[in-house]
């Protein structure tokens, strides 16, 4: 599938962009590989359980919905704010820069179109913008 950059946040275009629920637990599974690998990501992995098994299923979940695609998250957990889901934690600028490298570097090794890499950056900084905005530090 391949589309132009204006087309990304259309429908479910930006879903299928991403392979669909495949492709997006795909994303979030490098996502926390990196968070466990990069010193930079310590105290964000912190603020999450050992186990990552819910939070990879939560993140891919949520992310099929935000990117257009079916609502997942909501079907299986119900409604979510994002911002006070997350108010609870401590994240400053440096948590939320560690967050976007993690899933910056993710995204880098996925099979999208560069300019849906670029995009799909530029509206992750949103809700991590928002986190940092709302959290407890």
């Amino acid at each position: 599938m391949k589309l132009k950059s204006g087309e990304f946040g259309v429908g479910d275009n930006s879903y299928q962009m991403a392979g669909g629920l495949a492709g997006i637990t795909q994303l979030v599974d490098e996502f926390y590989k990196n968070m466990d690998e990069f010193s930079s990501s310590k105290k964000i992995r912190e603020m999450h359980p050992q186990d990552l098994t819910d939070s990879r299923q939560k993140l891919a979940y949520f992310l099929s919905g935000w990117l257009g695609g079916p609502k997942l998250y909501s079907q299986h957990y119900g409604s979510i704010n994002i911002p006070a889901a997350h108010k609870h934690l401590s994240v400053g600028i440096d948590e939320s820069e560690a967050w976007l490298h993690c899933m910056q570097k993710a995204v880098e090794n996925q099979s999208y179109q560069d300019d849906f890499k670029v995009y799909l950056m530029k509206q992750l900084r949103v809700p991590a913008e928002r986190i940092r905005q709302v959290s407890g530090s």
